[in-house]
């Protein structure tokens, strides 16, 4: 495990998967068809427990050239900060592996009980898994 920091906030604009997770392919092809130019987008995947089921939520950094109409959609704020993280390299060829990593980071002690489970998709093949830390005051 390792301490990822995000230096800024990263605004991104989500589509949320239908069911969890089953529905997370079809939300992340709706948001590839949704931005023309999504490869030059940082990609995320953010899921929390809500009333006790996963939500899920494919998501694309936000440009300042980007349409209004685009900014319809549900938009989500990446908080800048520490977060604890493990990268899994080509994550396609064992996607459980993906469960097994955060059930993992969510187990340790100093992370953010009101956090999120966070994926950047660093490339086409990995994938870095992330929880934020607990910020101290």
């Amino acid at each position: 495990m390792e301490i990822f920091n995000f230096e800024e906030d990263i605004k991104v604009i989500c589509v949320r998967a239908s069911s969890f997770p089953e529905g997370i392919m079809a939300a992340h092809q709706k948001l590839h068809a949704l931005l023309p130019d999504i490869e030059q987008r940082k990609i995320f995947g953010i899921s929390r427990p809500e009333d006790g089921k996963i939500i899920y939520k494919a998501a694309a950094e936000v440009k300042d050239t980007d349409d209004v109409k685009l900014l319809d959609h549900q938009m989500f704020v990446i908080e800048k900060g520490k977060y604890l993280s493990e990268t899994i390299e080509n994550f396609m060829e064992d996607i459980p592996k993906i469960g097994l990593t955060f059930q993992k980071l969510i187990a340790q002690p100093n992370i953010d009980p009101e956090g999120y489970c966070l994926e950047d998709y660093i490339n086409e093949t990995d994938v870095r898994c992330m929880v934020g830390i607990k910020r101290e005051n």
